[in-house]
């Protein structure tokens, strides 16, 4: 999907912001849909079909956690990035719990916001493209053969490591919180510490820096990330 074939839903009670937003993607040749509230949102949704979605939380006449939970609910798949000038971590958690893409808290600079809205786009077309065989940087993930290479060199894993690392990619340029990995890989029964273990050992195969990851990046206290290049 080419940015110029890409619609922007844009959710916000505040004019400055969404006009912000209005100039700056248009400078991407995005087009532009805007609502100030729930209720013109789930309409332009309904009707426009926008390809993403950017949400604030702090809606007038719902709030944002609901309005998500909402589309989740009926299986609207839509990459929804959650604009906020909320930064405490429960709450970033239970957006992307809820099903949120991404998240971005206000203030924002232009730059970063269109390189998560172009990962999250990437996200949703590798999805539908179903590609077997990832590729971003030197490392690459046959998921049909289990097969993981970086930089041509086959890499051993163990199959916990495989599993993180097989869901990472499943969801390339998204935040994965750190309950939805442990629901994923272990059922949800295990405490996040056995994830930070196996997280630093995966790290110790596949970077070249492990202490400087370039491929699983830490949001923190949130939880993890796979670099799209």
């Amino acid at each position: 999907m080419s940015s110029t074939a890409a619609k922007i839903l844009v959710v916000d009670d505040e004019p400055p912001i969404r006009k912000l937003l209005r100039v700056g993607l248009a400078t991407e040749d995005y087009t532009v849909l805007e609502a100030a509230n729930a209720r013109d949102a789930i309409a332009l949704a309904r009707d426009e079909k926008p390809d993403l979605i950017l949400l604030d939380l702090g809606l007038p006449d719902m709030p944002g956690h609901a309005l998500l939970e909402k589309w989740r609910a009926e299986m609207f798949d839509v990459p929804i990035v959650i604009l906020s000038s909320r930064t405490d971590e429960a709450g970033i958690v239970r957006a992307l719990d809820l099903g949120a893409d991404d998240y971005v808290t206000k203030p924002f600079g232009m730059r970063e916001l269109i390189a998560r809205i172009r990962v999250a786009l990437r996200h949703r077309l590798q999805q539908q493209g179903e590609r077997p065989v990832f590729q971003t940087g030197e490392l690459s993930v046959d998921l049909v053969k289990r097969i993981v290479k970086v930089g041509g060199n086959e890499i051993k894993l163990s199959p916990k490591e495989y599993d993180i690392l097989r869901i990472l990619v499943q969801h390339a340029g998204k935040v994965l919180t750190h309950r939805f990995l442990l629901e994923h890989v272990w059922g949800g029964s295990t405490d996040v510490q056995y994830l930070r273990v196996y997280v630093r050992q995966l790290r110790q195969k596949i970077e070249t820096t492990p202490d400087q990851p370039h491929y699983i990046l830490t949001e923190t206290g949130v939880g993890y990330r796979l670099r799209v290049d």
